[in-house]
């Protein structure tokens, strides 16, 4: 049987590996979890459920232009396939 990783665990080590990739400090890439989920949780529960990642990207949008933001979606993308 294999051991479960914690799920917070998980999503941090992720989002080192995604700041790495789009060269973003690891400790902003982490800073905010929690918010986040919290948000993403009640945007799925209170609108829409496929509207809380979008809302996540919304957020990251107001500090990103737009090109810069497709780009690292494509980055993303490819590291996840």
């Amino acid at each position: 049987m294999t051991e479960e990783k914690d799920p917070i665990q998980s999503a941090h080590q992720w989002l080192e590996e995604a700041a790495e990739l789009l060269g973003v400090d690891k400790h902003d890439a982490t800073a905010l979890v929690r918010e986040l989920l919290d948000l993403t949780k009640d945007v799925a529960h209170n609108r829409a459920r496929p509207a809380a990642p979008l809302t996540a990207y919304l957020v990251g949008l107001a500090s990103q232009d737009t090109e810069e933001a497709r780009a690292n979606i494509a980055k993303l993308k490819a590291a996840i396939q």
